[in-house]
Protein backbone atom coordinates (compact mmCIF):
# COMPACT_ATOMS: atom_id res chain seq x y z
CA UNK A 1 0.00 0.00 0.00
CA UNK A 2 1.15 3.47 -0.84
CA UNK A 3 1.13 6.10 1.88
CA UNK A 4 -0.20 9.59 1.16
CA UNK A 5 2.26 12.21 2.24
CA UNK A 6 1.06 15.64 3.18
CA UNK A 7 3.50 18.44 3.31
CA UNK A 8 3.41 21.20 5.84
CA UNK A 9 2.97 23.78 3.07
CA UNK A 10 -0.47 22.42 2.25
CA UNK A 11 -1.62 23.25 5.77
CA UNK A 12 -0.57 26.90 5.62
CA UNK A 13 -3.28 29.36 4.72
CA UNK A 14 -2.24 32.45 2.92
CA UNK A 15 -3.93 35.76 3.44
CA UNK A 16 -3.68 38.51 0.91
CA UNK A 17 -2.65 41.81 2.33
CA UNK A 18 -5.27 44.48 2.07
CA UNK A 19 -4.03 47.95 1.26
CA UNK A 20 -5.36 50.31 3.88
CA UNK A 21 -6.00 53.85 2.79
CA UNK A 22 -5.54 56.87 4.96
CA UNK A 23 -8.83 58.67 5.68
CA UNK A 24 -9.58 61.84 3.76
CA UNK A 25 -8.76 64.99 5.67
CA UNK A 26 -10.92 68.10 5.99
CA UNK A 27 -10.13 71.70 6.88
CA UNK A 28 -12.37 73.26 9.50
CA UNK A 29 -12.94 76.86 8.45
CA UNK A 30 -14.19 79.80 10.48
CA UNK A 31 -15.94 82.54 8.50
CA UNK A 32 -15.94 86.24 9.26
CA UNK A 33 -19.12 88.15 10.12
CA UNK A 34 -19.86 91.63 11.39
CA UNK A 35 -21.25 90.57 14.79
CA UNK A 36 -19.11 87.87 16.40
CA UNK A 37 -16.50 89.40 18.67
CA UNK A 38 -12.80 88.73 18.27
CA UNK A 39 -12.62 87.57 21.88
CA UNK A 40 -15.33 84.97 21.26
CA UNK A 41 -13.48 83.61 18.20
CA UNK A 42 -10.28 83.34 20.27
CA UNK A 43 -12.21 81.53 23.01
CA UNK A 44 -13.64 79.08 20.43
CA UNK A 45 -10.16 78.39 19.03
CA UNK A 46 -8.73 77.82 22.51
CA UNK A 47 -11.54 75.60 23.83
CA UNK A 48 -12.82 73.66 20.82
CA UNK A 49 -9.58 73.47 18.81
CA UNK A 50 -7.09 73.52 21.73
CA UNK A 51 -4.98 76.34 20.26
CA UNK A 52 -2.61 78.48 22.30
CA UNK A 53 -3.60 82.11 22.81
CA UNK A 54 -0.97 83.27 20.30
CA UNK A 55 -2.07 80.79 17.64
CA UNK A 56 -5.76 81.52 18.29
CA UNK A 57 -5.09 85.25 17.89
CA UNK A 58 -3.26 84.66 14.59
CA UNK A 59 -6.11 82.53 13.22
CA UNK A 60 -8.70 85.07 14.43
CA UNK A 61 -6.84 87.84 12.58
CA UNK A 62 -6.85 85.70 9.40
CA UNK A 63 -10.61 85.31 9.78
CA UNK A 64 -10.99 89.06 10.33
CA UNK A 65 -8.74 90.25 7.50
CA UNK A 66 -9.16 87.49 4.89
CA UNK A 67 -12.79 86.56 5.57
CA UNK A 68 -11.91 83.03 6.64
CA UNK A 69 -9.33 81.10 8.62
CA UNK A 70 -8.33 77.47 9.06
CA UNK A 71 -9.01 76.30 12.61
CA UNK A 72 -7.57 72.83 12.01
CA UNK A 73 -7.37 69.78 9.74
CA UNK A 74 -9.14 66.60 10.84
CA UNK A 75 -10.86 63.47 9.60
CA UNK A 76 -14.46 64.05 8.51
CA UNK A 77 -16.07 62.74 11.70
CA UNK A 78 -13.86 64.78 14.01
CA UNK A 79 -14.28 67.87 11.81
CA UNK A 80 -18.07 67.51 11.83
CA UNK A 81 -18.02 67.23 15.62
CA UNK A 82 -15.95 70.40 15.93
CA UNK A 83 -18.22 72.31 13.49
CA UNK A 84 -21.27 71.27 15.56
CA UNK A 85 -19.54 72.37 18.78
CA UNK A 86 -18.73 75.80 17.30
CA UNK A 87 -22.31 76.29 16.09
CA UNK A 88 -23.73 75.17 19.46
CA UNK A 89 -21.51 77.60 21.40
CA UNK A 90 -22.19 80.42 18.95
CA UNK A 91 -25.96 79.97 19.26
CA UNK A 92 -25.73 79.72 23.04
CA UNK A 93 -23.84 83.04 23.09
CA UNK A 94 -26.08 84.61 20.41
CA UNK A 95 -23.41 84.97 17.74
CA UNK A 96 -23.88 84.10 14.04
CA UNK A 97 -20.39 82.57 13.72
CA UNK A 98 -20.25 80.19 10.76
CA UNK A 99 -17.94 77.19 10.61
CA UNK A 100 -17.61 74.74 7.71
CA UNK A 101 -15.66 71.75 6.37
CA UNK A 102 -13.58 71.72 3.18
CA UNK A 103 -12.04 68.51 1.84
CA UNK A 104 -8.26 68.68 1.47
CA UNK A 105 -7.35 67.69 -2.08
Amino acid sequence: MAKNKTTRQEDILTREREDLQEPHMYRVLLHNDDYTTMDFVIMILETVFHKSTDEATRIMLNVHHQGMGIAGVYTREIGETKVAAVHRLARKNQFPLKCSLEKVS
